[in-house]
C-alpha cells in the first residue's frame, strides 16, 4: 500500500494561485470518515489569523501523517467571501472488515488468529501483517509442520476497508528423525538424548509429540548437555549451537550437535574459611562434595545453598558463600574452598499478611514458623510456606523479605491467593465396592475464617448409605490442641449380611511438632448385623458368639501417632507418612476387641514429574477379656483401596458349606468370609502427569497382600499379587479412579484371569 505525502507544493484552486503571506479565515479537514476533525486539527499547527506558509503546511502534512490513520495527504485554499480557508484533504488508510483462513486442519481457527498482530476493524500495516505471518508458521513448526506455507491474500472492497485471507498449505508433518553427535567419548549418543528434552520420533509420536522440532527447546537441550558434562567433572566442555537440517527427500529433519569434551576433573583439596561459625569438620558434615570425588556443578550448587541457610538460620539473612576453586590440568582436580562472609545479624521487624479478606490473619500467623522480634531464619520461611499450602485454604502463598526500618532489620511480606473451601454439592458417583451412589454435602474446611472444618454430608447407593455432620477446631481456644466431633449413621450389604452402625465421636489431637502429630477418638456406635445369607445364617444358628446377628454396642477409645514429611499433603512427590495406631474396644458396651494398624508410605521423584511411591500396611486385631473379635472387626482385602483385581472385601479366611444336594435348589457349596485377625498388603507406584492443567494423571501399579489367622511369616508365603494401571483425576464431582487390576495368582471361582475394573469418583464415605 502506497503512503504519499505531498510536502511543498502550490495549488491553483477556484483561479486563484497558493499566495503565500495571505492571512487564514479558517481551517478544515475533508475525506476523513473515522477520525474526528478534531483529532486532526489538534496536530495543527495553522491557525485562523495566521498568514499562510509553506513550511509550516508542511509541517502540518508530517504531523497528520505521524498519527498513523492516512494514506494520502494533501493541502490546499478556497476562496470565500470571509477569506481564505485551509483545507487539508486526507485518505485514511484501510480497515481489515474481514479476516478468513483457508486450508487450516490442524491448528484451529481461533488458535490462528490468536497469532495474529491486528484485529478485525483494526488498521493494516505490511509490518503486522508479515509479524503475523510468521507467528502462525512458528505455530504450524511448533506442531512438526516445519514446512507449512502461509499466503495473505488481500481484497479491497472500498478505497478504505479490507478482506484479507490467509491460505494455508500446511504439508505433511516433518518430525526430528535423528539426533547425532559429534565428539563425545565419555557418553553413548543414547545417554545424551535421555538428558534433552527434544526427542527422535517414534511409533508413539502422535501421542507424546516426540520428534517435534522447537527452536528454543533445541537451543535449551545444549544448555542441558553442557550441564550434564559439568556434573560428571568436565568442566570445560564446549557444546555447539544444535544444526537442523532437512533430509534430501524432505520428510524428515536431522539435529546435529557438536562436542568438546575436555578433561574429566575430579576434587582436590577441601578447605572453609573466612567467617566460621562452626567448626570445620562440622561445615564438612554439611556439604556433599568430599576430596577425590567427581566435580559436579549440580552439587556444588546444593552445598552453596546448604550452607546459606545454615548461615541464615542463625540470623545471617545476607550471609554470602563464595566458592572459590583452582584447577590443575595435569592432576585433573580442582581444589575447592568455601569463603564464609556472614554479615550482619538480621531480625525480623514486621510481618505483613494480605490477600486474605476471608482468613482471619491469625489462621495464617498460626502456620507461621517465624514471629516478629526474632532472628531471621530461611528453614522457618521455607517450612511457614508449605505449612500454609497444606492448609488447603490458599492456592498461593507467597513469602518475600523488605527492608525494614534498619539494616540489620528485615519486614516479611505473606501474600497468600484464597481459593473456595466451602462446597455445596448434590452429585453422585460409583465405585467397585458400593456400586452407583447418590450423594449430597455441604462442607466448609475454612468455617468463618477461623480453620473450623465443618460438614453435613449423605449419600445414598445400591450397597450402602451414609450420613454425617461434624465439626473440628484444628486450633482449640488458639492452641495446638484440636477438637472435634461428629455424629453419623451408616449402612452397607457386604457379602454374607448387612450392617447398620448409629454412632458419634469426640476426637482430638496435639502436634509434637511440624512433622510428628498425636490424634485421640472416643466413639461410641449401635451396631445392628442383619439380613444374613442363608450361609451365615446356619453359621450363626450353630455359633452364635462366632457369627452375630442383632444389635449390639461398641464403646472404643483409639490413639495414633503419625509422621508426615511430605512436600505437599493434598499431592505428595517425596517424603514419608509413617502412622501407628492402636484402639480399644471394652469401655462398656457388648464388644470387646483390641486393634493395631501400622502404615509405612514413601514417596519420590524418579525424573521430573515422574513419581514412585509404595506403602505397606500390617494390622492386628485380638480377643480382649476372652470374647471373640465380632466378625465384622476383622481384616478384610480387595478392591479399589488395597488388593486391585480382587473382589473387595474377599481376601480373607473363608469357611466352605457343603450342603444338600442341588436338587433341593440349594446350592452344594457356599462361603463365607470370615475376616482376618491378621493383615499385610501394600503396594508400589508410579505416577505422571497426563495433562497437568487438568489434573490427570496416569499411574502403573503393582499391589500384594493377604488377611488371615496364620503367622505373619506363613502369611508372606501365601501373599495374593496384581498389577496394573490406570488413571486418576481431580475431578470438579471428587476424586476419579479408574483402575485395571491383574490378578498374578487367581484363586479358583473367585477371581478372572483377565483381571478387573476397579472404578470410584466422587467424595465417597
Amino acid at each position: 500500500m502506497a503512503v504519499m505525502v505531498v510536502c511543498a507544493f502550490q495549488f491553483i484552486v477556484a483561479g486563484t494561485a497558493w499566495a503565500e503571506g495571505e492571512k487564514i479565515f479558517e481551517v478544515r479537514t475533508k475525506g476523513n470518515q473515522r477520525i474526528e476533525s478534531a483529532a486532526i486539527l489538534n496536530v495543527v499547527s495553522s491557525k485562523a489569523g495566521d498568514t499562510l506558509s509553506d513550511d509550516k503546511t508542511d509541517a502540518d502534512i508530517r504531523a497528520i501523517y505521524k498519527l498513523g490513520h492516512f494514506q494520502d495527504i494533501q493541502a490546499a485554499t478556497e476562496e470565500t467571501d470571509k477569506g481564505v480557508v485551509l483545507v487539508y484533504t486526507v485518505l485514511e488508510k484501510p480497515v481489515v472488515r474481514d479476516i478468513k483462513f483457508e486450508g487450516n486442519k490442524e491448528i484451529s481457527t481461533d488458535k490462528l488468529k490468536e497469532a495474529l498482530e491486528f484485529r478485525q476493524n483494526a488498521i493494516l500495516s505490511t509490518k503486522d501483517l508479515a509479524k503475523s505471518v510468521a507467528k502462525m508458521k512458528k505455530l504450524y513448526g511448533d506442531e512438526g509442520y516445519y514446512l507449512a506455507e502461509i499466503e495473505p491474500l488481500t481484497e479491497k472492497r472500498t478505497p478504505t476497508e479490507l478482506a484479507i485471507t490467509f491460505k494455508v498449505t500446511e504439508g505433511k508433518k516433518i518430525l526430528i528423525r535423528t539426533i547425532r553427535f559429534d565428539g563425545n567419548r565419555a557418553f553413548a549418543d543414547k545417554q545424551l538424548r535421555k538428558v534433552m528434552e527434544t526427542k527422535e520420533k517414534w511409533f508413539l509420536s502422535w501421542l507424546t509429540g516426540a520428534g517435534t522440532y522447537k527452536e528454543e527447546v533445541l537451543k535449551n537441550d545444549a544448555l542441558l548437555i553442557a550441564d550434564h558434562y559439568m556434573n560428571n567433572g568436565y568442566i570445560n566442555v564446549k557444546v555447539g549451537e544444535p544444526v537442523v537440517k532437512l533430509t534430501d527427500a524432505k520428510d524428515a529433519l536431522e539435529v546435529f550437535i557438536g562436542i568438546t569434551e575436555g578433561q574429566q576433573f575430579r576434587i582436590g583439596d577441601l578447605d572453609f574459611k573466612g567467617d566460621l561459625l562452626e567448626p570445620v569438620s562440622e561445615l564438612r558434615k554439611k556439604v556433599k562434595v568430599e576430596p577425590g570425588q567427581i566435580f559436579s556443578r549440580s552439587t556444588l550448587r546444593t552445598d552453596i545453598a546448604t550452607l546459606t541457610d545454615a548461615y541464615a538460620d542463625k540470623g545471617y539473612a545476607f550471609a554470602n558463600v563464595n566458592p572459590l576453586t583452582k584447577a590443575d590440568s595435569a592432576k585433573q582436580t580442582i581444589d575447592l574452598s568455601f569463603d564464609m562472609e556472614k554479615g550482619e545479624l538480621v531480625s525480623l521487624e514486621r510481618i505483613n499478611i494480605a490477600g486474605n479478606p476471608k482468613t482471619r490473619d491469625k489462621v495464617v500467623r498460626r502456620e507461621l514458623r517465624i514471629t516478629e522480634g526474632e532472628l531471621y531464619s530461611a528453614t522457618g520461611i521455607k517450612r511457614s510456606k508449605q505449612n500454609l499450602m497444606n492448609t488447603g485454604f490458599f492456592e498461593e502463598a507467597n513469602l518475600a523479605t523488605a527492608k525494614g526500618s534498619a539494616g540489620n532489620k528485615l519486614n516479611l511480606n505473606v501474600d497468600v491467593k484464597e481459593k473456595p473451601t466451602g462446597s455445596f454439592s448434590i452429585g453422585g458417583g460409583y465405585s467397585s465396592l458400593d456400586g452407583i451412589i447418590g450423594q449430597g454435602s455441604v462442607q466448609q474446611s475454612n468455617f468463618l475464617g477461623l480453620g473450623l472444618k465443618a460438614n453435613v454430608s449423605g449419600s445414598i447407593g445400591g450397597k450402602s448409605q451414609t450420613y454425617s455432620l461434624g465439626l473440628t477446631d484444628p486450633y482449640f481456644l488458639d492452641t495446638k490442641w484440636t477438637l472435634g466431633a461428629d455424629v453419623y449413621r451408616t449402612q452397607r450389604d457386604y457379602n454374607d449380611y448387612t450392617r447398620r452402625l448409629t454412632g458419634g465421636d469426640i476426637k482430638g489431637g496435639y502436634p509434637i511438632n511440624d512433622f510428628i502429630g498425636t490424634f485421640f477418638m472416643y466413639k461410641y456406635e449401635i451396631k445392628d448385623i442383619y439380613n444374613p445369607q442363608q450361609a451365615y445364617q446356619d453359621l450363626h444358628s450353630s455359633n452364635p458368639d462366632t457369627y452375630p446377628l442383632g444389635m449390639t454396642t461398641t464403646s472404643s477409645v483409639m490413639a495414633s501417632i503419625t509422621h508426615n514429611n511430605t512436600d505437599y499433603h493434598l499431592d505428595p512427590t517425596t517424603g514419608f507418612i509413617n502412622s501407628l495406631t492402636a484402639e480399644f474396644a471394652g469401655l462398656g458396651g457388648n464388644n470387646k476387641f483390641a486393634r493395631y494398624t501400622l502404615e509405612n508410605t514413601w514417596f519420590h521423584p524418579i525424573y521430573k514429574k515422574l513419581i514412585f511411591s509404595t506403602k505397606l500396611a500390617l494390622g492386628y486385631v485380638q480377643e480382649v477379656g476372652g470374647k471373640l473379635v465380632p466378625i465384622d472387626e476383622k481384616f478384610y482385602l480387595g478392591g479399589i483401596y488395597s488388593l486391585r483385581g480382587y473382589k473387595a472385601r474377599t481376601v480373607s479366611p473363608t469357611k466352605h458349606l457343603g450342603t444338600a444336594s442341588p436338587e433341593n435348589g440349594v446350592k452344594s457349596d457356599e462361603v463365607v468370609y470370615l475376616g482376618g485377625n491378621k493383615e499385610a498388603y501394600g503396594n508400589m507406584e508410579f505416577s505422571f502427569p497426563i495433562l497437568s492443567e487438568a489434573g490427570v494423571k496416569g499411574v502403573v501399579f503393582f499391589d500384594y497382600g493377604n488377611s488371615t489367622n496364620d503367622s505373619y511369616g506363613k502369611m508372606f508365603d501365601s501373599l495374593l499379587l496384581s498389577y496394573g494401571g490406570g488413571i486418576r483425576w481431580a475431578s470438579p464431582l471428587g476424586p476419579l479412579r479408574l483402575e485395571y487390576g491383574i490378578p498374578v495368582n487367581p484363586r479358583a471361582e473367585l477371581d478372572s484371569k483377565s483381571g478387573r475394573f476397579e472404578f470410584s469418583i466422587g467424595s465417597l464415605f
